[in-house]
């Protein structure tokens, strides 16, 4: 499936059913322009074509979980939620790290691998792994033990519950 287009999905049926949607950033590093974790790149803002919407809280974070040193848990708590509902970039690095957390600290996840976005990469043997089986061994590894894997159509409908 197509990353923006079920990211986007996601995004507007959380918009429609008053789900708070969350912001999170990545920046970290030296501030300089050739470093693409650094506000001064122009790299740290919305992936092009990422639907518009307005932002329940908005955070940057230096580590790959979005739960370390950004508010976001003190954010949750503070605003009654449980459930949490993870998509974005990078698949098996913020997302599964973040998923990981969040359920090591109490929170019920919703991951879904549709709405998150990995590039193919190499194996430390020289092996090529493809982005397709990088979704699909997070997806696995999350499972029952961190989080509910979920279709966009599920997550939606899990939070209308």
């Amino acid at each position: 499936a197509d990353y923006l287009a079920a990211q986007n999905a996601l995004i507007a049926g959380c918009a429609a059913q008053g789900v708070p949607i969350v912001r999170i950033l990545h920046a970290d590093g030296p501030e300089t322009a050739d470093n693409p974790f650094a506000i001064a790149s122009g790299h740290v803002r919305p992936l092009a074509g990422l639907a518009d919407f307005t932002a329940a809280a908005s955070f940057t974070k230096a580590r790959h979980s979005a739960l370390v040193g950004t508010g976001l848990g003190v954010w949750l708590t503070q605003n009654g939620i449980g459930r949490l509902i993870v998509s974005g970039i990078r698949t098996e690095q913020c997302c599964e790290t973040t998923t990981r957390h969040a359920s090591d600290l109490g929170w019920e996840v919703d991951y879904v691998p549709d709405a998150t976005l990995t590039w193919d990469m190499r194996q430390p043997d020289g092996q090529p792994l493809t982005a397709r089986d990088i979704k699909a061994r997070t997806a696995t590894v999350l499972s029952g033990r961190f989080a509910r894997i979920c279709t966009v159509a599920e997550a939606l409908e899990r939070a209308r519950a």
